[in-house]
C-alpha cells in the first residue's frame, strides 16, 4: 500500500483520533452508569480505562499535526520525540489504573474472605452494556488499524490506539463471560465466589495486562533516552547509504540509529579522506537522506564530519585524564 503524503497522513490520523475520543468518551460514560446501576467493580474498571482512551486520543490528536514541524528555536531537534512521550505516559497512566484496579480488587476478596458482604450485583444493565461496548471496541479496532495500514504502518499512535481498543475489547468480553457463569452458576459451584465474583475478574484480566503495558512503557522510555535501535533497523540503514558512501569514496568510521515514534536519526560518523568544502558535504547529506528513506520510513541522517567514531579514542578522549 503506498504511503500517503504528509498532509493526507495528518488528515487520516487526525479522523481516526477524532473516532478514538468519541468513542472512548461513550464507552466512558456507558462504563460508569452501567458500573453504579450495576454495582460491578469490572464495568467500573472498564469505563476508567475508556476515560483515559478520550484523553489519549484528545492529545495524540494534537501531538499527530506537529510531528513534522522540523527544527526550530524551541525544539532545534524537532518534535519527533513528542510521540515517544505520549506512548510513554499513556502506557504509564495505564498501568497506574491497573495497579489501582488490582488493589481495589484486592481489597474487596480480603474483605468478604473477613466476612463483609459486598453489594449483590444487579445483572439487568450488564448484557446491553456488554453487546453496545463489544461491538464499539470492534469498530474502533478496525477504524484504527486500517488507518495504521494506509499512512505506513509507523503511527505509534495509531498503533497503540488500536491495541487499546482491541484489549479493551477482550476485557469486555472476558468480564461478559466471566459475569454470565456467575450469574448462571450463582446457586450452583460458583455460589462461594458469587459475591466477589467480578473483583477476581478485574484482578485475572489486570494481572494478563500488566505486562503488556509495562513492556510498552520500557519501549517508550528507552526511545526517550535514544537507546540504540534494534539489529535490524541498523542493518536496513547500513545496506541504504553503502552505495552513496562507496561513490563518495570516503570511509565511514561508525554508525549508529536512534528512534523516537515513528522517526529514526541514522548518525553517521564520516572521513571523506579529501577536502570538501560545505556544499558537498550537503549534497552528500541530502542524498543519504534519501536512501536511507527507501529502508526507513521517516528517517533523518545526521552526518558528522571525523576521523573517530561516536566515542573519542582514550588518548585524545576530553573525559579522561591524559598526561
Amino acid at each position: 500500500m503506498t504511503t500517503p503524503n504528509p498532509n493526507r497522513r495528518k488528515q487520516l490520523e487526525g479522523r481516526s483520533l477524532i473516532m478514538a475520543m468519541w468513542g472512548n468518551l461513550f464507552m466512558a460514560a456507558a462504563g460508569i452508569v452501567a458500573g453504579v446501576l450495576s454495582n460491578s467493580n469490572a464495568i467500573m474498571m472498564d469505563g476508567l480505562f475508556s476515560l483515559i482512551g478520550f484523553g489519549s486520543a484528545f492529545l495524540g490528536r494534537r501531538i499527530s499535526f506537529r510531528l513534522d514541524a522540523g527544527p526550530d528555536k524551541l525544539r532545534p531537534f524537532g518534535y519527533a520525540a513528542d510521540e515517544a512521550i505520549f506512548s510513554t505516559f499513556r502506557s504509564l497512566s495505564l498501568l497506574g489504573l491497573v495497579l489501582f484496579a488490582i488493589t481495589n480488587a484486592i481489597k474487596n476478596i480480603y474483605s468478604y474472605l473477613n466476612g463483609i458482604m459486598p453489594e449483590p450485583l444487579n445483572f439487568a444493565p450488564m448484557f446491553v452494556y456488554f453487546a453496545l461496548i463489544g461491538a464499539t471496541c470492534v469498530l474502533l479496532w478496525a477504524f484504527h488499524h486500517f488507518t495504521w495500514r494506509r499512512t505506513g504502518r509507523n503511527s505509534s499512535i495509531l498503533r497503540l490506539e488500536a491495541k487499546a481498543a482491541l484489549f479493551d475489547g477482550l476485557i469486555t468480553a472476558a468480564a461478559g463471560v466471566g459475569l454470565a457463569a456467575i450469574y448462571l452458576f450463582r446457586d450452583g459451584p460458583l455460589a462461594p465466589v458469587a459475591p466477589v465474583g467480578d473483583s477476581i475478574i478485574v484482578l485475572v484480566l489486570c494481572l494478563l495486562a500488566i505486562g503488556s503495558y509495562v513492556r510498552d512503557f520500557w519501549g517508550g522510555l528507552g526511545e526517550l533516552a535514544s537507546v540504540s535501535a534494534s539489529p535490524e533497523h541498523l542493518a536496513s540503514a547500513r545496506r541504504a547509504l553503502r552505495a552513496t558512501i562507496s561513490d563518495d569514496g570516503g570511509a565511514l568510521r561508525d554508525m549508529s540509529v536512534t528512534k523516537q515514534g515513528r522517526a529514526f536519526l541514522v548518525t553517521v560518523y564520516y572521513d571523506p579522506r579529501r577536502p570538501v568544502t560545505a556544499a558537498e558535504m550537503d549534497a552528500l547529506n541530502l542524498r543519504m537522506i534519501r536512501d536511507a528513506r527507501t529502508a526507513l520510513t521517516e528517517a533523518d541522517v545526521f552526518l558528522m564530519i571525523t576521523e573517530h567514531p561516536r566515542r573519542w579514542p582514550d588518548a585524545i578522549n576530553p573525559n579522561q585524564d591524559n598526561p
